[in-house]
Parts: C-alpha cells; structure tokens; sequence
C-alpha cells in the first residue's frame, strides 16, 4: 500500500488525481436565513462566522487551513483588519462551542476593481494569521474550478447567522441556520428583477441567483460573504456562490445574488496557488477510475512478483 501512496502523491502533484489528503466539500458529521432551519453541529464544518468588537458582521468559509473565503463588502478597508476575529467550528453565536477555534486575520486580498456589490468582484480571500486543524467539526469546502456548472433548478444550500427576516435578528443562542434554494439562471433572474424598473439591477457575469421566484426563503443580512453551496454526484459539496446582496430579504421577484465563485478561479488560484479547485464530477471520476485501475493492476503485479 505504500507503493499505491506513493503513485497517488506523484498523480495528485501533477493534478491528474486528488488523493484523500486532500479531501474537501464532505460532511463528516451526517445528519437566519429566511425559511430557514436550525443545522445540527459539525453539519457544514466550512461555516466561518466573522466578528468585529462590534459582533457578527458576515459568514465565510474555509477553503484551506489558513484561507477563508467570504465578500469584499465585508471587509470595507482591506488594509485595516485587526478588529477582525474569525471562528471556525463554531454552532451557536450566543452559546458554547466546545469545538470552535478563533484566528485574527493576516492579511484580505479583494480585487483590484471592486467598489460595490451590485457592480461584481464582490469576493475576498482572507489569510488566517495561524494555520486552524482539521477536524470533524472544521473541514474545508470545495471551490469549483471554471468550468463547473450549476444547472438551473439544481437544489443547493445556504447556511448563515444572518436575520430571520427584514429587520429580526437571529434569536436566543443563534444556532446556525440552512435552508435549501434552487438556482436561478441568470436570464430569468433578471427577468425578475426587471419588473421593478423603479430598482435597477443588472445581473452580471461573475453574478448568479438562487431562490424562490415567490420569495419566502432566502439569505439576509448578516449573511453577506456566507456560502451556497450545492452536492455534487461524487457527494461532494462544491461552493457555487458567495452571498452578495439583495433587495429585501425572501421578497417576491427577488432573489438573492452570489458572487459566482467559478468566475473568480483565476483571481484564486493567483493568490492561493496550492488550492486545487474541483473542475467536474463526471470527467474526474473517469479520469481518476482509469488511473486507479492502472495503479492497482501494477500494484498486484509487483506483489505477486515479491
């Protein structure tokens, strides 16, 4: 088997196959968002809640052990970030989290173009000032790489501490919430928020929408920079979108806006360039089914030849 460990470390340097060490998007522990539900601990083990001396301000996660991903709206002067304290593992805002850990925060990279978030390059890359150990209850998420496609109508999920409702805020100890929303392509999202011309919003490129054309559930404030984030076939979950903004929160015709995260992977992989960003189930799992079946064959050979 040392020999299989040994190909595997040598395929996955060259990017043919990702090995288990580098395992991301999975929910070791089986089990406000408007419409939302309470989460059960250790169930999104990516969740990041981000604080200043004033409280929660926005979601992130975890995409490496000293990464996080989150909104560049969050994050007003990139360049003045010791008021900063960002937990991971961490259930209850107002209760106890025996598996919580807290780093300050290094540096914020955003891009160079952004300035608000209805105008895109809503996105920032927050380097930890320690590196924080995985676990059950703290688990990177998966990014998609350019070419991952979330389908209209695929189901996806949001997870975050934000309000319940326009103006509630999360009550008692604040368990983290989730709710499940489908995508929402971008020319129908559009379309929606164009029967209110009184409210422009032009739905850009690096921009994608999720919920319910009726409204009723939904990301709000206090979410901003949280993720929604979809399962893939490999049972994989895969972050498609950065929470962005709105008009209202879980209002009819408007739905939330994410930051698209697979239109960022280059600004990503620039500034992490040791991530590797999941690039689509199917053509991996076939790549990755015939490299293995060659490694075994050569594993067996070599055995019978002891």
């Amino acid at each position: 088997m040392k020999i299989l460990g040994l190909y595997c470390a040598i395929l996955s340097s060259i990017g043919i196959l990702t090995c288990v060490a580098q395992q991301c998007g999975r929910q070791v522990l089986q089990n406000r968002i408007v419409g939302g539900f309470d989460a059960e601990d250790g169930a999104w083990p990516w969740q990041v809640d981000i604080q200043t001396n004033t409280g929660h301000i926005c979601g992130g996660t975890l995409i490496a052990v000293d990464w996080v991903l989150s909104a560049a709206h969050c994050f007003p002067n990139p360049y003045e970030v010791s008021s900063y304290i960002l937990y991971v593992g961490r259930h209850q805002l107002n209760g106890w989290n025996p598996f919580e850990v807290s780093r300050r925060v290094r540096r914020v990279v955003i891009p160079s173009e952004y300035s608000d978030p209805q105008e895109g390059d809503d996105i920032a890359l927050v380097q930890l000032d320690s590196e924080v150990r995985l676990n059950d209850h703290v688990q990177p998420i998966c990014l998609p790489g350019p070419n991952t496609l979330f389908p209209s109508g695929m189901q996806c999920t949001i997870t975050g501490w934000g309000h319940i409702r326009d103006g509630v805020s999360l009550q008692g100890v604040g368990t983290l919430q989730q709710v499940s929303i489908p995508i929402i392509g971008q020319s129908s999202c559009q379309a929606m928020y164009n029967t209110n011309p009184s409210e422009p919003v032009d739905i850009l490129s690096d921009m994608m929408c999720a919920g319910y054309q009726a409204g009723g559930k939904d990301s709000c404030q206090g979410d901003s920079g949280g993720p929604l984030v979809c399962l893939m076939v490999n049972g994989t979950y895969v972050q498609a979108g950065i929470v962005s903004f709105g008009l209202g929160c879980a209002q009819a015709n408007r739905p939330g806006v994410y930051s698209k995260v697979s239109a960022f992977s280059n600004f990503i992989k620039a500034n992490i360039p040791q991530l590797q960003l999941y690039g689509g189930a199917g053509r991996i799992e076939g790549a990755a089914a015939t490299v293995l079946a060659s490694i075994l064959t050569l594993v067996m050979v070599m055995h019978v030849l002891r």
